[in-house]
């Protein structure tokens, strides 16, 4: 497959080519076909891009940073009940 940023580049010239309006239909049929692949394909793309950046985002500053396993912080009897 081929890299993004020549996908999005292909989707761009297919995107002046329609706008002149100098293309046959069927033609035009078959670049705007070809345009919703590539545009479905990047936006799955980017999608991946934007989990990986949450996750990284997300990561705790530390390794030694503890996770917080209280059902309701900040309550003084967390699991102590009568």
């Amino acid at each position: 497959m081929k890299k993004f940023e020549e996908r999005l580049e292909k989707l761009e010239e297919l995107n002046e080519q329609m706008k002149a309006g100098k293309v046959p239909l069927d033609d035009a049929v078959e670049m705007f076909e070809e345009g919703i692949k590539l545009a479905k394909s990047l936006e799955k793309d980017l999608s991946k891009i934007e989990r990986k950046i949450e996750i990284l985002v997300n990561e705790p500053d530390s390794t030694k940073e503890e996770p917080n396993l209280e059902l309701f912080p900040g309550t003084e009897d967390s699991g102590n009940r009568e």
